[in-house]
């Protein structure tokens, strides 16, 4: 089973179909030819094996990266 979390894009380069994601605070380049609507720096995508998959509400992706953050906060304390 693969996890994504949600990535926020920080740099996009559309001639080259690449682009900068911030995941989790780590700063990432991804290849973003499988998107086929327009992207937009700002907007979050999902990323599997460095490539940016599918974009994401961003509502959803806080809420995602809300629960991820509990999650690592727990995992760092022994809890789970």
């Amino acid at each position: 089973m693969c996890f994504s979390i949600p990535s926020k894009i920080t740099t996009l380069d559309e001639t080259n179909q690449r682009a900068v994601v911030d995941t989790l605070g780590t700063a990432r380049e991804v290849d973003t030819h499988l998107i086929s609507e327009p992207i937009a720096v700002g907007d979050y995508v999902l990323i599997q094996s460095g490539r940016a998959v599918q974009t994401m509400p961003e509502q959803a992706a806080l809420e995602s990266l809300e629960l991820y953050q509990i999650i690592f906060d727990k995992m760092q304390s022994g809890e789970i």
